[in-house]
């Protein structure tokens, strides 16, 4: 059972900016795709497993962010993933790129439950471990 919110140290290299150091704006989505992927792994699952067990994946369809302040190359990052809701195939995290304790970037992302190209309920397992983690009732 993942904590909630859970965190993850993420290190900024030389890919991840521009021509300036900063890092690039669209470097922090695959940011916050790392701290939900992590997030599911200490839920106890894995994209690939699920995919291959159960045709089960997961698309983002609703990311707002908000630019606070830049994270430059060399920064250690922390990566804060928290669910904040689920109702039918929807699941919306908060996000949140931290530099020592200062936020830099946050963000709203509804991800959808997918199975042969359809939304779909996430499997009684998975909502079993949503309910115990404490989140609002699947209605």
């Amino acid at each position: 059972m993942p904590e909630n919110p859970h965190r993850v140290s993420i290190r900024v290299y030389y890919e991840d900016t521009d021509f300036s150091g900063r890092v690039y704006h669209a470097s922090y989505f695959r940011f916050f795709e790392r701290g939900r992927t992590e997030w599911l792994r200490r839920c106890g699952f894995q994209h690939n497993l699920l995919a291959q067990s159960s045709g089960l994946a997961f698309a983002v369809t609703k990311l707002q962010t908000e630019f606070l302040a830049p994270a430059f190359i060399d920064d250690l990052l922390e990566v804060v993933t928290e669910l904040s809701g689920f109702k039918g195939p929807v699941l919306n995290f908060r996000q949140i790129v931290n530099r020592e304790g200062a936020q830099l970037v946050v963000g709203s992302v509804d991800v959808v439950a997918i199975k042969n190209n359809r939304a779909v309920r996430p499997p009684r397992d998975i909502l079993n471990i949503l309910r115990s983690a404490g989140r609002p009732a699947d209605s």
